[in-house]
């Protein structure tokens, strides 16, 4: 892993979000101020809304492309770290590394990449400036849906304090799960590759098809932030985000109809996988959608190994149902 992302250490844990937990832990000093992004892994959110106060940390959230918020931030915040991924989840922003490095790095403050949505192949964070990288093993790089891991790669300086940490608090990664993932590398660049073919063609389809509102791809040119993306990404992903042109009920039975992705709220393994946060991550509060723009017709579709005409033949055949 370290090999793959340039780093100089690499410390594989129990599951992504102890990954996060656990560089927070090590490297946020009690009353030290983090920002983070509107767009992100609702749970890691979460966290550092309810846990990081209770040592006295305080937290600016910014939206993904606002630098003038975080250049606020860092000009009146004594901050210890930015912690964001690119691209995000759900709606797949990218952040310009290179730029917020800097920024950072200006101020005295670290910045440490989320890179789980591009994975290695196509992103090397730490090349491009970021202290510390994360990813949730459980997706691209084991890529199988059959093993939960998460890894903190960077400096050795920095991940050494993370190990510390993690040595005292535990998140052990077991056995079995270690010999999974580094089955699931061998054949990384090979599944990545292939999903990143197969998700530009699915974006670039639903795009032009009728019944599909918006499509969330760093490939599309009309993705907002689809220049910085091809500055620092090598491919886009295997997830494309969507909304169909409906309501809930028009959603919910579009999601019903495919017959080849599984239902379930993950991604990056070799088979497809679609869900609708709506009903999934953000279940339980309204509120929250409301806040973060979660619309009942949002659909998060990771795009497996499988030909991509008999996917787009399943959503056509999907669509025509609603």
């Amino acid at each position: 892993m370290s090999a793959l992302e340039k780093a100089e250490s690499t410390v594989f844990v129990a599951s992504g979000m102890y990954a996060s937990v656990a560089m927070l832990s090590a490297l946020v000093p009690a009353g030290g101020h983090v920002v983070t992004t509107t767009d992100c892994y609702r749970k890691t959110r979460i966290y550092m809304e309810t846990e990081l106060p209770k040592r006295g940390i305080t937290m600016t959230v910014i939206r993904p492309a606002d630098m003038g918020a975080l250049q606020n931030a860092l000009d009146n915040n004594n901050v210890s770290l930015f912690f964001t991924e690119t691209p995000t989840n759900p709606f797949l922003r990218c952040i310009d590394i290179d730029l917020v490095s800097k920024m950072c790095h200006s101020k005295g403050a670290l910045l440490c990449i989320d890179s789980t949505f591009a994975s290695p192949i196509n992103q090397k964070a730490l090349t491009l400036g970021a202290d510390l990288v994360i990813h949730s093993a459980t997706k691209y790089i084991a890529g199988h849906n059959d093993v939960i891991g998460g890894c903190i790669s960077g400096r050795d300086e920095l991940v050494s304090k993370v190990r510390i940490y993690h040595h005292v608090v535990g998140g052990v990664l077991n056995p079995n799960a270690a010999y999974l993932i580094l089955r699931g590398m061998k054949t990384l660049h090979l599944r990545v590759q292939c999903q990143n073919n197969t998700a530009m063609r699915m974006a670039q389809f639903l795009e032009e098809h009728p019944k599909i509102a918006c499509v969330y791809y760093p490939g599309l040119p009309s993705h907002p932030e689809h220049h910085i993306a091809k500055s620092q990404m090598t491919g886009f992903g295997g997830v494309v985000s969507f909304e169909v042109a409906g309501d809930f009920d028009a959603t919910r039975k579009f999601i019903d109809s495919v017959k080849i992705p599984y239902h379930a709220p993950s991604f990056g393994g070799c088979e497809s996988i679609i869900d609708q946060p709506a009903i999934m991550s953000y279940w339980d509060s309204k509120e929250q959608r409301d806040i973060y723009g979660i619309k009942d017709n949002l659909i998060r579709f990771s795009i497996g190994v499988e030909d991509f005409d008999d996917l787009k033949n399943d959503v056509v055949q999907a669509l025509d149902k609603i």
